[in-house]
């Protein structure tokens, strides 16, 4: 336990003081909302409020799974906490193992339901832990600890290959999942942590009852590299090379393959996202809400709690901005209105065998389904 604790103080350290950004891109710069001169709307009257896995955010926003099993990280969790509350907007802590095998450490996850009793909380736990003696028992015991609205399991296999002490058996995990999913009384959100979802993987996900994913696509931080500095000098240790930088399905694609293989489900678009105009974009070619981690901990640290509720004050107020500038009066216009998608994004599209205007009409059927409560 030692090690898992000072393991995540390393990482929280790496993240804000080396360069462990990815050199590809989202491919998000492909993707250009149309200006609408005379928007035709109230700028006041824009609704940001957007339903998400059976809660109403009110703004598409979710800071997503980073820290906790350090007192170090338990300050972060009680500022972003906080924040989330204030905002109502959804805040995921990051894996629960420690907290799970030491009791004395879960207090650094659950500060984020005591300093946020009405926000969506999401719980954490790596699907590879499946396979490490964990069970519906663990999985439940992650949700309690903070009274969880929802609980990802998180896919980080590039992670775990480059990490010292890392567990590298992802066999038969789709199976597993399975396994918990009906007997849960939250949902299960699949996330990944920065390589991106594949329209393969997500169908056979969908097909057990997977509603809920993260997408975390290249192009953000790359957790591979983190662990590269990590375990330099190490012996033994690999070096991941240009794999820490390209590898991945970058997180505009992952996006739009896993709303091509499940239309129906709620999906949280992440994978460096940075501010309001990444978060439309994301939002505009499939994404329900927009995922953020690295810049909500960077305006922390530079300035502190009021720096980050300016940071996040501001991200709402530029997408609430280009929602009005694209004419729409709601989240949900963001799928109404046309957008264009170019260059290495539209041929990455196509060489996967997706019709880029069908696809687009997928956001509209999304959006009648969306009718009805989820779930049903």
């Amino acid at each position: 336990m030692n090690n898992i604790r000072s393991r995540k103080l390393e990482h929280i350290n790496i993240v804000l003081n080396e360069d462990v950004q990815s050199k590809e891109t989202t491919l998000l710069e492909y993707v250009r909302l149309i200006h609408n001169p005379i928007p035709n709307s109230d700028f006041n009257e824009v609704d940001l409020h957007k339903d998400f896995c059976g809660f109403t955010l009110d703004a598409p926003l979710i800071i997503t799974g980073m820290t906790g099993g350090h007192e170090e990280a338990l300050k972060i969790n009680r500022a972003i906490s906080k924040m989330a509350g204030k905002f109502n907007i959804g805040f995921g802590v990051g894996s629960q193992r420690a907290g799970i095998e030491e009791q004395s450490l879960a207090y650094t996850f659950k500060i984020a339901r005591e300093m946020a009793p009405n926000a969506f909380i999401i719980a954490n736990l790596g699907a590879v832990q499946l396979n490490k003696g964990y069970t519906l028992k663990e999985v439940e015991a992650a949700v309690d600890m903070i009274k969880a609205n929802a609980i990802a399991i998180h896919l980080n296999p590039g992670q775990e290959v480059y990490q010292n002490e890392g567990d590298t058996d992802f066999s038969n995990l789709v199976a597993k999942v399975e396994e918990i999913i009906d007997r849960l009384s939250v949902p299960v959100i699949i996330k990944e942590v920065g390589n991106g979802l594949n329209k393969e993987l997500v169908s056979q996900l969908t097909a057990i009852g997977v509603r809920c994913f993260d997408t975390a696509g290249l192009g953000g931080t790359s957790w591979i590299k983190v662990e590269g500095i990590r375990g330099k000098g190490a012996k033994g240790l690999k070096d991941p090379g240009k794999i820490s930088d390209y590898w991945g399905n970058p997180t505009a694609m992952s996006i739009i393959e896993t709303r091509v293989a499940s239309p129906q489900a709620y999906i949280i678009g992440s994978g460096g996202i940075r501010d309001g105009l990444d978060a439309a974009r994301a939002i505009s070619i499939g994404a329900d809400v927009s995922g953020i981690a690295f810049p909500v901990l960077k305006a922390l640290d530079k300035g502190g709690e009021e720096g980050l509720e300016s940071f996040i004050d501001n991200f709402i107020y530029q997408l609430k901005s280009l929602i009005f500038l694209v004419g729409g009066k709601d989240v949900y216009s963001l799928w109404r209105k046309p957008i264009i998608i170019w260059g290495r994004l539209r041929e990455e599209i196509l060489s996967r065998g997706m019709n880029i205007d069908e696809y687009l009409n997928r956001r509209i059927y999304t959006l009648i389904w969306r009718r009805k409560p989820y779930g049903t």
